[in-house]
């Protein structure tokens, strides 16, 4: 009898634990009206400062020139509303995060300024259609660290429901269905005294597999792929790395490579992962915090706090394209405020602290991600005594041509280091977005090397 009842108890426990439920179809008819296909709220805010959504940026403006990868800026004429600095920056407190406030407190001559809000994210209707549906079809598995591969090609959770939801959103946000290539991105890192060191230059792929539910030769559990190759310094010339993350990083945990010229041969790097910092940038970025948030979310408990407006880096096309780094973007202690545009907008927030018995270099994190799904957003990290150790500040632009939400230059300052680093600058090169997917069989790591060492 006793044997019985454990045995029930497992059976229920398997079925109550392995899956978190998609939402209802009367709540999933929101997306399209009072929401946005993507999950945001559709109207803007009650004093206007946040306009309702209109469908975004669509349509490039004028001195645009299609394959250079530069984009014009469709904001250019625009002009800030005001600033934020050191001795007002009290006033808008609650819309700050700990990081913006702590530079804004530690240094007179910093500052925000204040641009009018523009929602430029749009997306093409394929992958609206495909969020729609995975609103009522998507669901978490493995008590929220993985996802079901049935809701690929749109965004997973465009009613989250719960931080994991929400941070899979930002793990899965829209990258184009085809790769991007970056001929030249460069890192830097801006030390103690002020002085710029920059620690690599590469050429990036980035493939988002979970955009291509179309094609038979994808794995299915893939979510994203990258690989870079390295450039400068002349030291490191020719090495590359490369990381594959999977929706069921259980089953198949992120796979990681490295190629180093002198030892030729591609080695796996499990290392790639949580808190093993990033050597490419400096070691101030952890291979977890990449892009705000990569890899495996079991070290932490993910608690979603609800929205809120928040000032955020956004519309950056000036930074990302007319501030060259060393002569304009770089000031000692802090990246030049006059390169980078804040605007209001709502955020989810969601607060992870650190699960008992778990390991990682932080306590705790807090997470900002734009309501609009771009990937954009702000992140605090606080060491084991509750400190702010980190914080991250990553930037947008739309891809106008492409109707494609691009974050990836960010900026991350270690406060415990008194440092800063600029990274995934690309004032030298520029990016690429191929017209059809490269076959799968062009894209293992050996033959990713052979055609990279042949150029």
């Amino acid at each position: 009898m006793n044997l019985q009842k454990t045995l029930g108890a497992v059976a229920l426990a398997a079925l109550a634990a392995p899956a978190l439920a998609a939402v209802s179809a009367d709540e999933a008819k929101q997306l399209g009206n009072t929401l946005t296909e993507f999950g945001a709220t559709k109207a803007g805010n009650a004093d206007g400062s946040i306009p309702a959504y209109t469908g975004g940026v669509t349509t490039a403006p004028a001195g645009f020139k299609p394959g250079t990868g530069k984009w014009v800026d469709p904001f250019k004429d625009d002009k800030p509303l005001f600033r934020i600095d050191s001795k007002n920056w009290e006033k808008y407190a609650d819309k700050l995060s700990d990081g913006q406030k702590h530079l804004l407190k530690n240094n007179p001559e910093y500052y925000l300024d204040i641009y009018p809000s523009r929602r430029s994210a749009a997306y093409p209707e394929k992958m609206l259609k495909a969020t729609v549906r995975n609103a009522t079809s998507c669901k978490t598995l493995r008590d929220g660290i993985a996802v079901d591969t049935a809701c690929r090609g749109g965004l997973p959770f465009p009613i989250p429901k719960n931080g994991l939801e929400a941070m899979w959103n930002q793990i899965l946000h829209y990258q184009g269905d085809t790769a991007i290539t970056t001929s030249a991105s460069r890192s830097w890192v801006v030390d103690t005294s002020g002085k710029p060191t920059m620690t690599s230059e590469q050429s990036t792929y980035t493939d988002p597999v979970w955009y291509q539910a179309d094609l038979t030769d994808r794995d299915p559990n893939m979510a994203w792929r990258v690989f870079s190759v390295t450039k400068q310094p002349a030291r490191l010339a020719g090495a590359a790395t490369g990381l594959t993350d999977f929706i069921d990083p259980v089953a198949t945990p992120r796979k990681a490579w490295s190629y180093t010229p002198g030892q030729r041969r591609v080695r796996q790097s499990p290392e790639f992962s949580y808190d093993t910092p990033v050597a490419s940038q400096g070691g101030l970025t952890l291979f977890d915090e990449l892009f705000i948030v990569s890899g495996k979310l079991d070290r932490f408990d993910y608690k979603l706090a609800g929205k809120k407006e928040m000032y955020i880096p956004y519309n950056e096309y000036k930074g990302s394209f007319e501030c060259p780094t060393v002569e304009m973007a770089l000031k000692p202690k802090y990246a030049n405020p006059d390169c980078h545009r804040w605007e209001l907008h709502r955020v989810w927030v969601v607060e992870a602290t650190l699960k008992s018995g778990m390991r990682h270099a932080y306590s705790k994190r807090n997470y900002y991600l734009d309501e609009d799904m771009t990937g954009a957003g702000l992140y605090d990290a606080f060491d084991q005594n509750g400190q702010l150790y980190r914080s991250i500040f990553n930037g947008m632009v739309q891809l106008y041509d492409h109707k494609l939400p691009w974050a990836v230059r960010n900026v991350i300052f270690d406060f415990n280091k008194n440092m800063y680093g600029y990274f995934n600058d690309v004032n030298v090169g520029g990016h690429t977005i191929a017209a059809k997917a490269a076959p799968e069989r062009e894209l293992n790591p050996e033959s990713i090397v052979t055609r990279e060492t042949a150029r």
